[in-house]
């Protein structure tokens, strides 16, 4: 998968998935999303996976996750609920799919 060919090989995996609900539906993607933290949570490799909506704008969701590594994050994109979660929230939401942003540890000095 293309996604994953600029993660490093060692170490956690670190992103933040973001993307808003369309008028009248911020509540159902909510529910959607709780359901998916709930198997996400249950992953071995997953060390955070932490959802919220926005103080000024609760169609708005910020999704917060860890992985591992590389291997555990290639596990968890590949799973069939998260199939079946994004096909569902794709009805639901404003972009054509979650934006991701993949994060990295601040290199200090």
């Amino acid at each position: 998968m293309d996604i994953l060919n600029n993660l490093p090989e060692q170490g956690p995996v670190s992103l933040i998935a973001e993307f808003t609900a369309r008028p009248g539906e911020a509540d159902n993607v909510a529910t959607l999303l709780a359901g998916l933290a709930t198997d996400v949570r249950r992953e071995p490799g997953n060390v955070a996976f932490d959802c919220f909506q926005r103080l000024e704008d609760e169609a708005k969701f910020v999704v917060y996750e860890i992985y591992r590594d590389k291997a555990a994050f290639a596990a968890h994109i590949s799973a069939d609920y998260g199939a079946v979660f994004n096909a569902k929230l794709q009805e639901l939401i404003v972009e054509p799919n979650s934006v991701l942003t993949f994060l990295s540890p601040l290199r200090a000095g």
